[in-house]
């Protein structure tokens, strides 16, 4: 992501400097002191209109066409709104302009602008919106009241002409009602246009709140909002915040940001293992056991308080656990045992994950799937050394799903007569071809062909497409003569009842 789109809070001007500069510069000053109190990102929108080509002569004298007397009301020169750029770059953030017609893109780029944004009644302004891609600078587009055909039109386009560009989802009605906000879109989006930044543009009434706090928690790493300065014979209007009302929307924002933590993992932290400790019921002998007896539910109970280190009744009871004791205890000890292992359970773990990481994926198998563990050193070494492969369909052509689990690794290997090619559909993958490293992303492909060596690995698991040519068995030759050595049905289990 383009860090200038990394958490950015833009504060839109519009025509709130009432065409006055004096006015103008108060508000990128009150903004200032909210980006330094807060220790924001944040960047100062402004509007540009060539007025002079951009509203028909035949109109410009007239009152009872929308929002053109106020365009030529509040209009700034040249020299004015570069005094008002300079005042944001004063202040240390950024400047960003909206410009509605061609000749103000091109003042954009005389200005230095940092990011130029399309309006969502831009957004299938196709001259206009070609102009701005000849500038190469970074774009942001609005998106209200847009088709997702339209949206779809943009996207390839960019991403056509290599410009860094972000998404917001953006209603407009002024100002917007909570009903109308349709927040759940902005997930769409960032399932739609996979890397592409996505944020939300608000017009909703100054002191909602809400709004803000469900954007960040669908993933808006972008927020505007329009801000300006009331004084005398100065009012905003009913979806402007003054200076205290966006303070209270950054941070709402902020409580939200913190509220939903960085990413998806599940964050345990060693103060709420504690606490759930304390509400534990522990393991106790409920007649003496002696060292090495194998310890049935006969001979404990289970009560509180569960002290750290003790076998807790959870783990007791999980299907297929043996515990043996390590030593003797008398009635009433509490039992201090870790589990041994059954290999049926450790499968069943590894089929949860598989099967979380296929949900996540959006990916379901079909009923005749054949499901596989490579399990190269053994069931116990999985997690470290292995694959779980979905044999799809094997002919004279052949195609798998490959699941690596997080921290897991996939041994060193060629194959003689079979060429396949890879392709990343979900996680991160890092793949060596004949030692060279080859950092993957989704949708890339890999081709690997006959005897070149290849193996696998990801930080928080990935799941890939393998199409090949026929698959057969034994024609797997592992770098490490431990693996080698070994039949390939010892290093393999075929998952029943998956």
């Amino acid at each position: 992501m383009n860090s200038l789109f990394q958490d950015l809070f833009i504060f839109e001007m519009a025509n709130n400097h009432q065409g006055q500069v004096e006015h103008g510069l108060k508000i990128i000053e009150a903004m200032g002191k909210i980006q330094r109190r807060h220790g924001i990102r944040a960047a100062v929108k402004f509007q540009y209109r060539d007025l002079d080509t951009f509203i028909h002569p035949a109109f410009r004298e007239r009152k009872d066409v929308k929002h053109i007397p106020r365009f030529l009301e509040t209009r700034l020169t040249d020299a004015d709104f570069r005094r008002l750029v300079e005042a944001v770059r004063q202040q240390e953030m950024c400047v960003i302009v909206t410009p509605f017609d061609e000749a103000s893109v091109d003042k954009c780029v005389e200005h230095g602008v940092d990011i130029v944004k399309i309006a969502s009644c831009s957004a299938d302004d196709w001259p206009l919106i070609e102009a701005i891609a000849d500038t190469h600078k970074p774009v942001i587009c609005s998106t209200g009241g847009v088709s997702i055909y339209d949206i779809d039109n943009l996207a390839s386009y960019f991403n056509h002409r290599k410009t860094e560009y972000a998404l917001l989802h953006c209603v407009g009605l002024y100002p917007t009602r909570n009903e109308h906000v349709h927040m759940g879109f902005l997930t769409r989006l960032a399932y739609r246009y996979p890397g592409v930044p996505v944020g939300y543009s608000g017009h909703e009434a100054p002191d909602n709140l809400d709004v803000v706090s469900a954007a960040v928690s669908r993933g808006a790493t972008i927020l505007e909002r329009h801000v300006g300065l009331p004084a005398d014979r100065i009012k905003l209007n009913a979806y402007s915040m003054n200076p205290a009302q966006t303070d209270a929307w950054v941070s709402a924002a902020l409580r939200a940001r913190t509220i939903n933590g960085n990413g998806t993992a599940k964050h345990t932290t060693q103060d709420e293992l504690d606490s759930l400790l304390s509400l534990k019921r522990g393991v106790f002998a409920k007649r003496p056991i002696s060292s090495g007896q194998a310890i049935t539910r006969e001979d404990v109970f289970f009560a509180m308080p569960c002290s750290p280190g003790q076998t807790t009744s959870g783990e007791f009871g999980r299907l297929r656990t043996v515990y043996t004791a390590s030593r003797d205890y008398a009635p009433n000890d509490p039992l201090l045992e870790r589990a041994d292992i059954d290999r049926a359970l450790e499968i069943r773990r590894i089929i949860h994950d598989a099967k979380g990481m296929l949900s996540e994926a959006h990916l379901v198998l079909a009923d005749d799937d054949v499901i596989e563990l490579s399990h190269h050193l053994g069931i116990e070494k999985f997690r470290h050394t292995g694959a779980l492969i979905v044999n799809v369909v094997n002919r004279t052509y052949c195609k798998k799903l490959i699941l690596i689990l997080p921290g897991q690794h996939h041994p060193n290997h060629r194959h003689l007569l079979k060429e396949e090619t890879f392709q990343l559909i979900w996680g991160d993958l890092e793949a060596r071809v004949n030692g060279a490293l080859v950092e993957m992303h989704r949708g890339q492909k890999l081709l690997i062909e006959r005897g070149t060596w290849h193996s696998f690995s990801s930080v928080g698991g990935a799941i890939f497409e393998e199409v090949s040519t026929t698959h057969v068995i034994g024609d797997s030759y592992y770098e490490d003569e431990n693996i080698s050595k070994l039949d390939p049905v010892q290093r393999k289990t075929v998952l029943t009842g998956w």
